[in-house]
């Protein structure tokens, strides 16, 4: 059901809130330990919560989302609750504040049943990067289900939540919500909150909803969208209507058509697909129109240069010092003493050139607190992370930074411009949301520069700081569903809503 019909039969008493998150326990209950969604629930928690909103629904106080069941990605912070982003590293952290959006959310009377699977720290295009092992899709177990907000995706896709919260970096909502076959919006950079968010590259993040409809994702939008003081990335702009965008779609719309997306690398049944979808929304009244987005082509270098480099700076923090895993003291201790002793004996015995050699590797032997520090993150960290990382301090370095970081940041606004002379000419821009449906678990681990390529159609929208949304648009022959993808301008969160209602419409 979606959250109007949920919402329906709470406040008619035809549905309690209790026995509405015993059906939710259930589902997870049974489809969990297969799927991989959750990497923490709270059943009791969540039945405690629905009694709290049962009495509200009863006095006729009821929110905007009571009866709405959720999922959170376990990079939102909930106060109290583990807040690990799936990584080693802060497997026993807890947070000890609400996001921005978990609070709006709780204000409006939706119940939070657990927390969420996802690639470690949001560094992954599979959800098989992660601490708690891999998130399996639910149309096809043996497929991934994209990433980093797998989980969230996949535990719509199930019927494990109603809806759920991921975040976007750089097609981390969309992107799984066309490999699972459910609808995932990626708002306008500063349209919603990222005051709580864990950052992986903090100008490109952006928290967004996944659910089963286009008006469930507007009806969630509605409510985390809006300033925030405590963020200062948030925007002052006043937020539209989106429900009233969904209800009552405009068929007259100019859809910007740009032949970048449509060329070599597109599964041409996903391409073909997508054609027949656009023809019938021409048939309908909209108008299609071609585009060229000439700067596209360097989208997935620009990206993967820029949000390294923030992810290397963000990901500093994480020292085993202050929280979150440290390295066994008295063990490296023992590994310390024992290098050093190796050398000083080698030292000993040493001729000329050599004896020179080890006094250099003496002098610049780690000090405790260096070598606790390397360590606790060569054992917190997985490979992507590591990965990511290395690449990002690389780029940040003295000599290359004006090669690779600076000259990054200026394709980045020649992306910019490019969709900002677009969208004088339409309302919004199509593309598919991913250049194939999904596939095999463990595929591309060894390769992940083709894991990167998965985000090719999604991750401009992210450089540009625009708003997209993917919505199912078919199933493959084999038997996968694939996703359209539109973008609208910065703050036109309606546009593509409606885009995506009058696909929706079709089915």
């Amino acid at each position: 059901m979606t959250i109007t019909e949920t919402r329906e039969k709470v406040l008619s008493g035809e549905l309690k809130l209790r026995e509405l998150v015993e059906q939710y326990r259930k589902e997870i209950e049974t489809h969990n330990s297969e799927i991989n969604a959750y990497v923490a629930t709270d059943f009791e928690g969540a039945l405690a919560r629905a009694d709290e909103v049962q009495k509200k629904v009863d006095n006729g106080a009821a929110g905007k989302l009571a009866g709405v069941v959720m999922g959170i990605k376990d990079v939102i912070s909930e106060r109290g609750k583990k807040l690990t982003c799936a990584s080693k590293i802060l497997e026993n952290f807890e947070s000890v504040y609400d996001a921005t959006v978990i609070e709006r959310l709780r204000e409006e009377d939706a119940i939070f049943i657990g927390r969420l699977n996802m690639d470690e720290f949001a560094m992954g295009s599979t959800n098989e990067y992660s601490n708690f092992g891999p998130v399996k899709n639910p149309q096809n177990t043996d497929k991934v289900p994209g990433g980093s907000s797998g989980g969230s995706a996949a535990a719509v896709a199930s019927g494990m939540a109603m809806t759920t919260l991921g975040s976007d970096t750089g097609g981390s909502i969309r992107q799984p919500a066309s490999y699972c076959g459910v609808v995932g919006l990626k708002p306008t950079y500063g349209r919603v909150s990222r005051y709580g968010l864990v950052a992986f590259a903090s100008s490109f993040d952006c928290i967004g909803p996944l659910a089963n409809s286009v008006e469930d994702t507007a009806r969630i939008l509605d409510v985390i969208a809006g300033f925030d003081e405590r963020d200062n990335t948030s925007s002052h702009r006043e937020k539209d209507d989106y429900v009233g965008a969904v209800q009552n779609p405009d068929k007259n719309i100019k859809i910007g058509v740009p032949e970048e997306f449509f060329g070599e690398g597109l599964d041409e049944e996903i391409k073909k697909g997508i054609e027949e979808v656009l023809d019938k929304l021409e048939a309908d009244g909209a108008e299609l129109v071609p585009i060229h987005l000439p700067h596209t082509k360097y989208g997935i270098s620009t990206y993967y240069i820029l949000a390294t480099a923030e992810a290397s700076s963000n990901l500093a923090r994480y020292d085993g010092i202050r929280y979150g895993h440290r390295a066994d003291k008295d063990e490296m201790r023992d590994e310390l003493k024992k290098e050093e002793q190796a050398l000083k004996e080698a030292f000993e015995q040493a001729k000329g050139e050599e004896k020179i050699e080890l006094q250099e590797k003496l002098s610049k032997l780690d000090s405790p607190l260096i070598r606790l520090y390397k360590k606790s993150r060569t054992e917190g960290f997985g490979t992507e992370v590591k990965r990511r990382i290395m690449l990002g301090t690389y780029v940040l370095s003295a000599g290359y930074y004006d090669a690779y970081y600076g000259k990054a940041q200026k394709v980045r606004r020649l992306i910019q411009n490019d969709y900002k002379e677009a969208f004088k000419k339409v309302d919004v821009i199509v593309s598919p949301t991913a250049p194939t449906t999904a596939f095999d678990l463990g595929s591309k681990m060894d390769d992940p520069v083709q894991m990167y390529l998965n985000d090719v159609y999604t991750i401009t929208a992210n450089l540009a700081g625009i708003c997209g949304i993917s919505v199912p648009a078919g199933t493959h022959s084999n038997g996968l569903p694939y996703g359209i993808q539109f973008m609208g301008d910065s703050f036109q969160e309606t546009k593509v809503l409606n885009a995506a209602r009058l696909v929706e419409l079709q089915s």
